[in-house]
């Protein structure tokens, strides 16, 4: 197991290392893109007088979850740790304020502490997760509860 969980690790980092060749475009780590997406969905959410801004507000929150797990995986307050990147980012205007892992202090500005990802990589997950909601969004307007009845 111990040698499958090694090769799955090179993998991964080859790949990495592949995606950065291709494109070398970073974006912030620790969850900071994913919650600057998430203040983002949230703002055009509030204008939108229609019924489609709960779902962008589900999806805004869904967003929080990779930072939400950075915090717990690193032993922090989850809660207390995505709000304060949150604040922070919003009151400094600084997208790049992520979840400072290391406890260095520093903000959690992830351009100091050296904290990237390969802008190809996440974009692929955003679009990825768009897709999924897109879908469920489509099976509940195929399937009305009134079938259910």
């Amino acid at each position: 197991m111990a040698i499958d969980e090694a090769k799955r690790c090179l993998h991964d980092a080859i790949c990495c290392v592949r995606n950065l060749i291709r494109d070398s475009k970073v974006v912030p780590g620790g969850g900071a893109s994913e919650v600057a997406a998430s203040i983002a969905v949230t703002r055009v959410a509030d204008e939108l007088p229609t019924i489609d801004q709960h779902s962008m507000r589900g999806f805004a929150d869904a967003l929080e979850i990779i930072p939400t797990a950075l915090a717990e995986n690193s032993g922090l307050n989850a809660i207390n740790a995505v709000t304060e990147v949150k604040s922070s980012q919003i009151n400094s205007g600084n997208s790049w304020i992520g979840v400072d892992c290391n406890l260095r202090g520093d903000g959690g500005d992830m351009t100091k502490q050296g904290v990237y990802e390969a802008l190809q990589s996440k974009a692929e997950q955003f679009r990825l997760a768009t897709q999924v909601v897109r879908m469920i969004l489509k099976i509940d307007d195929i399937i009305s509860p009134s079938q259910y009845e």
